[in-house]
């Protein structure tokens, strides 16, 4: 099985090629700590480019599941588990027959199909000369930050139009965002489990990650205190309206003392609000409170729909050419005919039409969840995504999620979105957007009958 053969890597050959690292391990061929080839060597192997291996590698390091060190190689990980491997890696046949709640999306249906097809169709007819033609960020049309401030203010956010950079997405605004505060070698704080992706950014930009004590609102101030006294982090991120791991809300109170700290330690603030106005009860941003020391981001890939990778990062005064410039380089602009489709909606009302919608969606995706979990202790939100479920002491986090893979449904692993190597959080994250009602609500009988159930020593490896 290891090493493939080229023959047996369908395009896209990277994605086949790192689904080929994962069934070795699955299969026992590569176990923790094995060296894989260097880029080149196995490019040759294979006769594959290097850049499609390097891709490869990029990914699987992204899922946790080998380490690449500088002047050692790529290894397999010490701390690499099964279940982290989405759903969108497992061949095809997998993939239907497995219930997936571990991909975190807003819920899906016809309406949003409706209202692209609806949109396309208006772009058709109507589509302005400068959507096609515009090259160069400068000349984005003023409606467009017309607009997103608009949107913004449901985000109880009020910024100026020159402080709203246009971003393919949460993910876009993220990187520029590290990019602008922090460089190679420097430091940053986040909560101690934090979004999955955070880590191998961090990595790929030569930043140093540190993750800081929470409670039920988030960054524990007095925690955050002592950290920088010795330290010394360029900046915090920090996820505050439900979207961390463990679902958690900061409150306005909490919120004013990260911004105080920020000016007592010379530190700036990334707030990542990709969920944007979804919950049902609006707290003012951190930006509110320190406009000079925050960089916040939202989106609409959550709360409207997964394909419309479009957002707004608002950066301060003095960072706003730093920042545009970081963005030129890493994504140059934002797609214009996304942002085009945005504007419109905001300007026509489709967008809140269709977060109402979503909102609507995901009271009762939790009210399913609430059903089918009485009596059991568990985080989640008013209108969140996902749930955040501690497991039993009779279970180990990598066998419950791994004979929950074997029954039929997947979930994240809790030490998937810890930032500090080797943590366990012996806990689940349970995504209730990804599927049917019905299948959310058989889903969730499975893992409750599980968590109820004594381990299979199969699936302890014993």
């Amino acid at each position: 099985m290891w090493p493939p053969q080229k023959n047996d890597l369908p395009r896209p050959v990277y994605r086949s090629l790192a689904q080929a690292v994962l069934r070795a391990i699955e299969a026992g061929e590569l176990t923790k700590g094995d060296r894989l080839p260097p880029h080149r060597e196995l490019s040759y192997q294979l006769g594959i480019s290097v850049q499609t291996v390097s891709r490869a590698y990029e990914e699987l390091i992204r899922l946790g599941v080998i380490n690449g060190e500088v002047g050692r190689g790529t290894y397999i990980s010490e701390n690499q588990v099964d279940n982290k491997t989405p759903n969108f890696y497992l061949p095809a046949d997998q993939r239907k027959q497995l219930i997936d709640l571990s991909v975190l999306k807003p819920v899906c249906a016809q309406v949003q199909i409706d209202a692209m097809r609806t949109a396309l169709f208006g772009l058709g007819g109507n589509l302005p000369a400068d959507v096609v033609f515009s090259f160069r960020p400068a000349t984005a049309r003023h409606s467009y930050l017309i607009q997103a401030k608009k949107w913004l203010s449901l985000c109880d956010l009020d910024a100026p139009l020159d402080s709203i950079l246009l971003t393919n997405g949460s993910t876009a605004s993220m990187t520029v965002a590290l990019m602008t505060v922090a460089r190679t070698g420097d430091r940053i704080i986040a909560e101690d489990f934090c979004h999955h992706t955070l880590k191998p950014l961090a990595t790929y930009l030569g930043m140093k990650l540190d993750g800081c004590m929470t409670d039920d609102e988030g960054i524990i101030p007095k925690e955050l205190d002592r950290l920088c006294e010795i330290k010394r982090p360029k900046a915090l991120y920090v996820m505050p309206n439900g979207l961390n791991p463990r679902a958690r809300i900061m409150g306005p109170s909490r919120r004013r003392q990260l911004a105080n700290l920020a000016k007592k330690h010379d530190f700036y603030i990334i707030e990542n609000d990709a969920w944007g106005p979804i919950q049902p009860e609006v707290h003012p941003p951190i930006y509110t409170f320190a406009t000079d020391r925050v960089l916040y981001f939202t989106g609409f890939t959550k709360c409207l729909m997964p394909g419309l990778r479009a957002g707004y990062l608002v950066v301060p005064e003095q960072l706003k050419t730093a920042a545009a410039n970081r963005h030129l380089v890493s994504s140059w602009m934002a797609t214009s005919i996304s942002i085009e489709i945005v504007t419109r909606w905001i300007e026509n009302g489709t967008a809140k039409e269709l977060l109402e919608w979503q909102k609507a969606a995901l009271k009762q995706r939790n009210k399913i969840a609430s059903d089918a979990f009485v009596g059991l202790s568990y985080l989640s939100s008013p209108h969140g995504m996902h749930i955040w479920l501690p497991i039993t002491e009779d279970w180990t986090e990598d066998a419950f999620v791994t004979q929950l893979r074997k029954n039929g449904v997947a979930t994240g692993a809790g030490s998937a979105f810890a930032v500090e190597t080797g943590r366990v959080a012996n806990a689940v994250r349970i995504c209730l957007g990804p599927t049917s009602e019905a299948d959310l609500a058989k889903g969730l009988s499975i893992i409750r009958q599980q968590l109820a159930s004594q381990p299979i020593l199969e699936s302890l490896n014993l």
